[in-house]
């Protein structure tokens, strides 16, 4: 199966255990693989027949802006429900990453990997 990688999706949003988490939010970054068939758009070159990335960066997005989880496993799990749910997409593996976890003496980041179908 063929697939597209999208990286470097970079939103604010409001998930997280802690209130101020909730309320001040923070920065989080989503990379994409998304299988899908590319054969017919590599045999007609129209923007019609594959599948248009821009709609995965947006909805990335509006669920991070608009979502208030208290956690970052019930963002993900959104996140891929909604892709799958776009046109084409047969496959998903996602990577959230918590950039600036609230957690004391750690200045890492916090990501989860899931793929669902």
């Amino acid at each position: 199966m063929d697939s597209i990688e999208i990286t470097g999706i970079r939103c604010y949003g409001y998930t997280g255990y802690l209130p101020e988490e909730q309320t001040l939010g923070q920065w989080f970054e989503v990379d994409l693989v998304l299988w899908l068939d590319l054969a017919p758009a590599a045999k007609t070159d129209g923007i019609e027949d594959t599948f248009d990335y821009r709609k995965a960066i947006a909805t990335v997005k509006e669920i991070i802006k608009t979502s208030k989880f208290a956690l970052i496993e019930t963002l993900v799990n959104a996140i891929a429900d909604a892709i799958l749910a776009l046109d084409k997409v047969e496959k998903v593996q996602l990577k959230l990453s918590k950039l600036a976890a609230p957690i004391p003496d750690f200045g890492g980041k916090i990501t989860l990997n899931i793929t669902r179908s």
